[in-house]
């Protein structure tokens, strides 16, 4: 990428999305992007005066021994948090830096174990242009209220439940479970779904963001975990509706916090350039 100190900030990227959840994705091996500037970041995500996503992606160089590599995830204000999607992304992103198809579902590199701020995490290929990648243990999930759910899965999660997700005026409401007492100094993110013809139907309001995205990978597993604990779907495989696309979660055993999860969904290049700011 090359030293963007001595270049003026010039920088490599390429834009990916999932579900339309969509980030840059830059190749910082040699550990010199400035990610605690926050005023940077917030500059790259823009979208219109910068590239514009829902957060950056940089690829680093394992920090665990037996991992490939590590993702460190920057919100477009700057704070960090593990990103479901983002690390689907990140994935295929990695194999093409070595040498694989990003997408195809064979390689030399289909499957490798990655380091994320929540620990490691295993990614696969799981069909031509679909990854799947294990989710951290989730916390044991909390009722907060009768139509109000609380469960971390690498990011905290409330889930609101509602009977149209569509219908929900998103920045209004969820802005004032996002600022209230409990949630105002960390943030939390809030989920509007419901369960219909046998999957879920969501909407997500992302800190960080603090906007509404078109998807939210931890989001989505939470919501699988949330309908599963309510009795509202079976555990096995979860079909979640967002606005971006359809993901599928993995929940093997019903109400059990510790067991396996995993996210499993498309995911796409969209383009690459350079941007000297």
């Amino acid at each position: 990428m090359g030293d963007l100190r001595s270049m003026g900030m010039r920088i490599d990227f390429s834009k990916w999305e999932g579900t339309g959840n969509d980030f840059i994705v830059l190749d910082d091996r040699n550990g010199i992007f400035p990610g605690d500037d926050a005023g940077l970041v917030g500059r790259l995500c823009h979208r219109h005066f910068g590239i514009g996503s829902d957060g950056i992606l940089l690829i680093q160089r394992p920090e665990l021994a037996g991992t490939a590599y590590h993702v460190d995830f920057l919100n477009p204000d700057g704070s960090r948090s593990f990103c479901g999607n983002g690390s689907r992304c990140g994935f295929a992103f990695w194999r093409g830096l070595m040498g694989d198809d990003p997408i195809a579902e064979d390689g030399a590199h289909a499957a490798a174990v990655f380091t994320a701020i929540d620990g490691a995490h295993d990614a696969r290929m799981a069909g031509e242009s679909v990854v799947a990648i294990t989710m951290s243990v989730p916390g044991a999930i909390e009722r907060i209220a009768d139509d109000v759910d609380l469960v971390d899965t690498g990011s905290p999660h409330l889930l609101v439940w509602v009977g149209d997700p569509g219908s929900v005026d998103i920045l209004v409401t969820a802005r004032h479970h996002r600022n209230g007492p409990r949630f105002a100094k960390h943030g939390v993110n809030v989920n509007f779904l419901t369960v219909a013809d046998g999957r879920v139907r969501m909407r997500t309001y992302e800190r960080g963001v603090e906007d509404e995205t078109l998807s939210c990978g931890t989001g989505v597993t939470a919501a699988a975990l949330g309908a599963v604990a309510r009795g509202l779907l079976p555990p096995g495989e979860v079909c979640v509706d967002t606005r971006g696309g359809q993901l599928r979660v993995v929940v093997p055993v019903s109400a059990d916090p510790a067991g396996p999860v995993s996210l499993v969904g498309p995911v796409r290049e969209v383009f690459t350039g350079s941007m000297t700011l």
